[in-house]
């Protein structure tokens, strides 16, 4: 049964939604509290809401009306907004978010002991729309394409435009949509694997203007489907001549995930150039590369203005990936060491570095505890480690290795502000203390804030 409240949002949870409580008379004198989760609300608001489910102790709730507005509260300016995934925040003024991601990243610091005054205002972006380099589209069984429900992968929000990623991209994708609907290609139904149109992925160079388009289908571009894969290279191809890598990925795994067996070139080559600080990478559809380019060349100067690494020293680069960091920091010292897990990645970051004339930069195809003994072994103690590990964190084990290492300064870069200050607090019985905490907004409208932390080590 739906009930109507009137209800107040105390805080947002760790996915920018707002939270708000309320008090079930159960008789006796007795309430039972309940937890109201309300997309698209801020701290503060006065909010009517419906809620199926009264009875049950977390409820996510529908926003009907604001009743009274929080100052910073925008009109969205995606129509797509309130049902798509893909932003949580575009009703709040960009002002309020940056000071929102502050706090994030204080509270983290504090909850592992760190004081959180050492944190900086959040670096955010002069423009924060159509910032995104790389998008992921879903097909739907009707063969629409668009992206994920907020808070439902099961139904699939047709889309018209997206206003965080970059506009050709968005022009390719949206060809790519019509292309589907003309031919009457069915589009992938995840509960009876049935289906043929699964993803397609995009991503551009804003520095060189290449696009990739990649759509992944679970036939091969043959037999019946052979004349639709020719219209489509010629209508893409056609109209947009930036595009310079088109491919049909086989994917018939049931997981939902952008993965191939096998790769169909119909159009150009199987990667794309891109440039970022000064050097030129190829980027594959699976590579991981940064995807908000201007903030990711922020992101590379603070790194280097932290660390400062001189021509004398040498430089570990944990999680190096495909060298985004270790060819610039390789430029200014004696010699880096590159660790990476993923061997396509350790292939990528050789090449990238011979492309861009880089001679002292070596990269091990090893997990980053077993990697970190390796490059001691070759390289002698670092006078500087860089690691930039992905969101679940380095974890304990890699950073007392770390500590063990005795580099004499330590940079830090993360995507996830908890993970971060847990790794950090393992550094401090090997007397490292943060020096420096740096966060910087590379996904405007959505919860998630990076940060460059620079660590040295206490003279004992």
């Amino acid at each position: 049964m739906e009930k109507i409240l009137d209800t107040e949002i105390q805080h947002l949870d760790g996915k920018g939604l707002g939270q708000a409580v309320i008090w079930r008379e159960l008789g006796d004198g007795r309430k039972k509290k309940i937890t109201l989760t309300v997309p698209n609300t801020l701290p503060g608001e006065r909010v009517r809401v419906s809620a199926d489910h009264p009875e049950r102790k977390r409820i996510k709730a529908k926003l009907e009306m604001v009743l009274e507005p929080h100052p910073e509260r925008v009109t969205p300016l995606c129509p797509h907004f309130e049902r798509c995934g893909g932003c949580v925040w575009q009703h709040w003024d960009y002002s309020g978010q940056l000071k929102q991601k502050t706090d994030r990243v204080k509270q983290a610091f504090a909850s592992q002991g760190f004081d959180p005054d050492m944190v900086e205002e959040t670096i955010g972006m002069e423009h924060p729309w159509h910032y995104r380099n790389k998008m992921e589209f879903t097909f739907a069984p009707d063969g629409s394409l668009g992206l994920h429900e907020q808070g439902n992968f099961r139904k699939i929000i047709p889309l018209e435009t997206c206003y965080i990623a970059g506009k050709n991209m968005i022009g390719a994708a949206m060809e790519a949509a019509a292309w589907a609907k003309e031919h009457h290609l069915p589009g992938y139904d995840k509960d009876t694997h049935e289906g043929l149109l699964r993803h397609v992925l995009v991503r551009e160079s804003f520095a060189t203007g290449e696009i990739m388009l990649a759509l992944f289908a679970t036939e091969p571009p043959a037999g019946h489907l052979e004349k639709a894969a020719n219209d489509l290279a010629e209508r893409i191809t056609g109209k947009f001549p930036q595009v310079k890598s088109l491919l049909w990925m086989e994917n018939r795994n049931w997981a939902d995930r952008t993965g191939a067996e096998r790769t169909h070139i119909l159009a150009g080559r199987d990667f794309i150039f891109d440039e970022l600080a000064g050097f030129r990478y190829r980027l594959w559809f699976d590579t991981f590369f940064q995807t908000n380019p201007a903030q990711a060349q922020r992101l590379v100067e603070l790194a280097l203005d932290m660390a400062r690494p001189q021509e004398t020293e040498k430089v570990i680069d944990l999680f190096c990936g495909v060298g985004t960091f270790s060819l610039p920091f390789a430029k200014r010292a004696r010699e880096l060491m590159g660790i990476e897990i993923v061997e396509t990645s350790v292939q990528s970051a050789k090449r990238n570095a011979e492309d861009n004339g880089i001679q002292n930069a070596f990269f091990l195809a090893k997990d980053a505890r077993h990697g970190i003994d390796e490059a001691i072994e070759k390289l002698g103690r670092p006078d500087l480690l860089l690691l930039d590990p992905p969101r679940s964190g380095a974890g304990g084990k890699v950073m007392r290795k770390i500590g063990r290492s005795s580099p004499g300064r330590i940079v830090y870069i993360s995507c996830n502000p908890d993970t971060l200050a847990a790794d950090l607090k393992e550094l401090v019985p090997f007397g490292y203390r943060p020096v420096k905490i740096q966060p910087v907004d590379l996904f405007p409208h959505t919860v998630h804030v990076e940060c460059v932390v620079l660590l040295t080590r206490e003279k004992r």
